[in-house]
């Protein structure tokens, strides 16, 4: 009879460990996806900027726009 009671109780730990096991898994899956829309939010700003900069180098008249005379 020991047996049965030593074998319900290390199901009962592993049923505990794995309860435990899924939300920590289900916590680490909602942080990813709220970096990973972080990330994309971020190089989408980045683009823009970038676009933003190139459009200004463009339209800024000065010298910063002509070839040096070594060219």
């Amino acid at each position: 009879m020991s047996d049965i009671k030593a074998l319900s109780e290390r199901i009962d730990l592993l049923e505990s460990r794995l309860a435990y096991q899924d939300e920590t898994i289900e916590t680490l899956n909602e942080t990813i996806t709220a970096q990973w829309k972080q990330i994309d939010a971020l190089t989408r700003q980045v683009a823009a900027l970038g676009d933003r900069l190139a459009e200004t180098a463009a339209q800024a008249p000065g010298p910063a726009n002509d070839r040096p005379p070594h060219y």
